[in-house]
């Protein structure tokens, strides 16, 4: 019920309503802060000389917005009348809330009446200080305003609930904090003197336990108030005016403006708007839950977020470090761009994590002021409030509309770095959409037996065992497509081509572990070029021979990060062939399927 206090609390003081009223426009204010924001008219302006006039006129008088400057956009702090010459500017403050209110044109006179009972100075006017819709007051000045006794009751339960914690009434010293209330022995216990006192079994098992709060407002729960007729101040409301939308007494309907309106029974337009709130609060409901999903896979969004730029930053140091010397000045600006990308997309994520909890902190507060009001057994009361709520909880609905719940930003780091084979173009590395990459042999995760030349691109082997080396770039998503071309084949070796593990043994044949995914035969002779085809997105790994694909798919269910790998002994020279496009053939079954 926490949330529900900011329903609970005038717009103008900032503290709990006193008295609260109801204004046309179907905000509420306390009797005390209505008067103390009351201004005067010109006589002009009046409901008395307008009626002289023969203008028509309705009980309250509604200001022309275009002659009233409330306040000034630019929040100066000042507002004024701007079409009446015997209005001087008055000062504008603003309650605890945040609104702006004006304070009363003059000192009000002494009076030992209640603000509704005494008397308002002459052609006074009010401004809601919410939706600042004025209004001129008649001659019965705020007691012309029906008094919110829904409201009232809220607050009085709310407060109820907020009191000290209760204590056991069967502990024989020092009584406990009690824990439960039994609704039908009307007694509150403590754990101990529950399980002594009311065990939960025989007959006692049928009664019903509740939290002491819950327990205290049943018990609590003060007896229904008549409201009375603003018009006719010794009636009660009897009957409600479908026309006007509130309860009058019979004396309206004979006498009064009502007379020849639609009318119907008091208690079956009271059972009518409570089902109409309670259908609309079901629709509300759905979309505070929906909020609550949206959070959690929010937060969710954070951690993976910080999942993702941990595993960018690893690949973004491991090219880095390659080349030490050429690149620690600009790997520190290209770890500055993963990072800013990194803030930026925390920064919006958490931005609308921000925004969604506020935004479900006021739903849940509506809907928890809702449910207490339906919960009310007077019904003029409960019908002088009902449209106002029923509109707000549909208007709320509709703020949940589409795109509301939707992320705003995604999880992935499209970044990949163009790592140029050229240590003289490494001023220009940037990153890419991981659609091409340019990348060496890594001299730093190979056996020591590999021989490396032409810029890394090039390796041999001293041994005639089977050496491993791996690429220095690293891929965990996108499609990626690099060759390999056969300078020297002696002998008939086993030389292997395809993806592994950082981790992957060094001193055996690439795929002999579960560390690597290799290709070993099948038309490899000096001059041949050996294609690798490491497809992300559809989690499979392809190879190709002299440009023609190998079978279908070698590997599936591809995933993690991957680097190039070649296996190879002293028989066997290899040259790396980066930044190649896809090839067609395989564009165009991946695009058929």
């Amino acid at each position: 019920m926490e949330e529900m206090e900011e329903e609970l609390k005038c717009p103008v003081c900032g503290s709990f309503y006193r008295e609260p009223i109801i204004l046309p426009c179907s905000h509420n204010i306390c009797q005390a802060c209505a008067r103390n924001i009351l201004v005067q008219t010109p006589e002009s302006e009046s409901p008395q000389s307008r009626r002289a006039s023969g203008s028509g006129v309705s009980d309250y008088d509604y200001l022309d917005l275009d002659k009233m400057s409330l306040y000034s956009e630019a929040d100066s702090g000042y507002g004024s009348y701007g079409g009446f010459a015997s209005a001087p500017t008055t000062p504008c403050q603003k309650s605890p809330n945040g609104v702006r209110v004006f304070p009363p044109a003059m000192p009000p006179p002494a009076t030992h009446l209640s603000p509704a009972l005494a008397p308002v100075p002459r052609n006074s006017c009010i401004t809601c200080p919410q939706c600042h819709r004025s209004l001129i007051l008649d001659d019965r000045g705020l007691r012309g305003f029906p008094k919110n006794r829904v409201l009232e009751g809220v607050i009085d339960r709310y407060q109820q609930s907020k009191a000290a914690a209760l204590k056991c009434q069967l502990c024989e010293k020092a009584p406990k904090e009690a824990t439960v209330m039994c609704e039908q022995c009307d007694v509150f216990y403590c754990d101990p003197c529950r399980l002594r006192c009311h065990p939960p079994r025989g007959p006692l098992a049928k009664h019903r336990l509740v939290p002491p709060a819950q327990g205290r407002v049943s018990r609590r729960l003060s007896p229904r108030k008549v409201s009375t007729c603003t018009d006719h101040e010794l009636e009660n409301h009897s009957m409600y005016c479908v026309q006007c939308k509130m309860p009058v007494c019979y004396q309206c309907l004979e006498e009064g403006k009502h007379s020849s309106h639609e009318v119907k029974a008091l208690g079956a337009m009271w059972k009518l708007h409570k089902s109409q709130l309670s259908q609309a609060l079901n629709g509300l409901s759905d979309r505070a839950k929906e909020a609550k999903e949206f959070l959690v896979q929010l937060r969710n969004m954070v951690q993976q977020i910080q999942e993702n730029s941990v595993e960018f930053e690893a690949c973004l140091v491991a090219q880095c470090d390659a080349l030490i010397d050429a690149l620690n000045r600009r790997k520190a600006q290209l770890l500055a761009r993963v990072n800013k990308e990194h803030e930026h997309k925390l920064k919006v994520v958490r931005d609308q994590i921000s925004h969604c909890t506020v935004k479900l902190r006021q739903t849940t507060g509506l809907m928890e002021y809702c449910l207490e009001v339906i919960k009310e057994n007077d019904p003029s009361g409960f019908l002088q409030i009902s449209d106002a709520l029923i509109r707000r909880v549909h208007l709320t609905e509709d703020q949940w509309g589409k795109g509301t719940l939707t992320p705003r930003m995604t999880t992935d780091f499209d970044l990949s770095l163009d790592n140029s084979p050229l240590l003289q173009s490494i001023h220009q590395l940037d990153f890419v959409q991981m659609k091409m990459a340019w990348f060496a042999f890594d001299p730093g995760s190979a056996h020591s037996d590999i021989i490396f030349s032409n810029d890394n691109l090039t390796v041999t082997c001293s041994s005639y065992d089977d050496r491993v080396v791996l690429g220095k770039t690293g891929f965990s998503k996108g499609v990626h497509y690099w060759e390999l071309t056969v300078d020297r084949y002696d002998n008939h070796p086993d030389p292997a081509f395809g993806v592994a593990r950082i981790d992957v043994m060094k001193d055996v044949m690439l795929g002999k572990d579960d560390k690597a995914w290799a290709i070993t035969e099948g038309g490899i002779t000096k001059g041949a070029t050996i294609g690798v085809l490491l497809d992300l997105n559809r989690k499979t790994l392809t190879f190709f021979i002299n440009d023609e694909q190998q079978g279908p798919i070698a590997f599936e269910n591809v995933e993690g990060l991957f680097f190039p790998a070649v296996s190879l002994n002293r028989n066997v020279q290899v040259t790396l062939h980066t930044g190649l496009p896809v090839p067609d053939c395989y564009s165009s079954r991946a695009s058929i399927a």
